[in-house]
């Protein structure tokens, strides 16, 4: 990480907001240049203080409050703003009850989010942050010294038996003719292989990058056909900016879900760099998504195929660097996996086309508790922005829930139950964050941050009331429309 390093701060680091998000970048000769749209957007609202007025700009970022005040001010003139780019209210910095403009009832709502997640999580100032912060690295210190980063390998050997029971059965019931058995054992198959394929993208087996990377392709693109590459690149960021409407892709599901009634502002995709167009397919789908969760989710599988290939072909991955050589490598895991399981199996194996059908929908319908095990941690949680000041820790367990089992059930959740946990330190072994959990518990009660835990069906009860009250809002929001439309109103809503 030394190489990495620009210079040296004295005193407390305060953080930016980065460009992605609306903060302004400047490089190091023009340090004495303000840009000038901020400067005139923020000369008329910006009440000078003592603290403002000493404050010290960085040399490569403008100065948080500048860039807050521009996105508020962008709030309330749609000349200031991209249509469809920005946040509504992005940072609990903005909540200036004398400074805000009139709010549209979006916006409203956001607020109202905002507000009650600084009612129920600690304070922002920076001596609390700043106290959560120091905590959260003791805890990590102390989850070293108890050897929790280390991998039990023997725990893996299980692992390996059960993906090779699970795949004899599938192939014995094939021979025998039992093609659905068949399916639904290899189902199971890949199910389980994802929380395998999950740790090595982490590097949470070996700790090595390479090694963890051939693992890792060898499980997910080898034997399961989906792209290590494309999860990566999307769970990286996900696990950076978790539950952002504008930047998480793991819950950007438009047009089909919506977490957040946010969306219905079409928001634009940092990740996809696109629109996410609230259209009419959204605002049929939206209005009954907590009906049509679990069956879409039950196709999850057949999407990831696409994304997949499209990552691969269109080469979005790493082309140089010490990474160069794994989408070539994930190509023959592809072209691998199609010859054994294309031709081998639904070709070669499988006599008729009604076989067929009935073998490739329930082997990958089966697979679709692992889309509502990896839902489930994020879709009820918080997609409220508090600001570039909320620390890490606060951030990940406001955002992300666990799901309380016993622990004989842990090989069906393959250590998705400890999501919370897994956002806090996302290299622990699956294998030991049952026992991180009493630390990240303790933590908790420390800090006073609340520490989510439901029960797998209250968890689903907590999604699907999510779900239901986006989708009333969608409801809310058409019959409006609808109303205004009738009336010949050009007010917006």
């Amino acid at each position: 990480m030394t190489a990495f390093q620009v210079g040296r701060i004295e005193g407390r680091w305060r953080n930016f907001l980065p460009p992605i998000q609306g903060g302004s970048f400047r490089t190091y000769s023009d340090e004495e240049e303000q840009p000038s749209q901020i400067d005139d957007a923020c000369e008329s609202d910006h009440d000078s203080t003592s603290e403002d007025a000493s404050a010290p700009a960085s040399p490569i970022f403008d100065a948080t409050e500048r860039s807050s005040l521009l996105r508020r001010r962008a709030l309330g003139n749609p000349g200031l703003r991209e249509s469809s780019s920005v946040s509504s209210l992005s940072s609990a910095g903005s909540l200036e009850p004398n400074k805000m403009p009139k709010l549209s009832h979006m916006d409203a709502r956001t607020q109202e989010e905002i507000e009650l997640d600084l009612d129920k999580y600690p304070s922002l100032d920076p001596a609390t942050q700043d106290d959560i912060a120091r905590r959260y690295r003791q805890l990590d210190q102390l989850i070293c010294a108890e050897g929790l980063y280390q991998c039990r390998y023997t725990d893996y050997m299980i692992e390996v038996c059960r993906y090779a029971l699970l795949f004899s059965l599938s192939v014995f019931c094939l021979r025998l003719g039992w093609y659905s058995l068949s399916g639904l054992f290899l189902g199971l198959f890949w199910h389980q292989l994802v929380f395998t394929a999950h740790d090595a993208g982490h590097m949470g087996i070996t700790h090595d990058f390479v090694y963890d990377t051939i693992i890792g392709v060898v499980i997910a693109d080898f034997l399961g056909g989906l792209s290590l590459g494309w999860w990566k690149r999307n769970h990286n960021v996900h696990h950076i900016v978790t539950n952002s409407p504008e930047h998480d892709p793991d819950i950007e599901h438009i047009p089909l879900l919506a977490i957040s009634h946010r969306f219905f502002e079409s928001l634009r995709s940092t990740f996809y760099e696109r629109i996410m167009t609230y259209n009419c397919v959204a605002r049929f789908s939206v209005r009954y998504q907590h009906l049509l969760y679990y069956p879409l989710l039950m196709l999850g599988r057949f999407n990831l195929y696409v994304l997949s290939w499209e990552f691969l072909l269109r080469g979005l991955g790493p082309r140089k660097g010490v990474a160069w050589w794994h989408r070539w490598f994930e190509i023959a895991g592809h072209i691998f996996f199609w010859i054994w399981f294309g031709y081998g199996i639904l070709y070669r194996s499988i006599p008729d086309a009604r076989s067929r059908f009935l073998f490739v929908m329930i082997s990958h319908m089966i697979t679709g508790p692992l889309h509502v095990q990896i839902t489930l941690s994020h879709f009820a949680m918080s997609t409220a922005d508090l600001g570039i000041h909320e620390s890490f820790p606060q951030k990940m367990l406001r955002t992300t829930m666990d799901v309380d089992c016993p622990a004989w059930l842990d090989f069906l959740h393959g250590g998705l139950q400890f999501q919370a946990i897994h956002h806090l330190y996302p290299r622990i072994p699956r294998h030991n964050l049952r026992r991180t959990q009493k630390l990240v518990q303790g933590f908790c009660d420390e800090v006073g941050i609340p520490y989510a835990l439901y029960g797998f069906v209250d968890g689903n009860k907590q999604v699907v009331g999510r779900l239901a009250d986006i989708a009333r809002q969608a409801a809310i929001l058409a019959q409006c429309q609808r109303t205004l439309a009738s009336e010949g109103s050009s007010v917006g809503h």
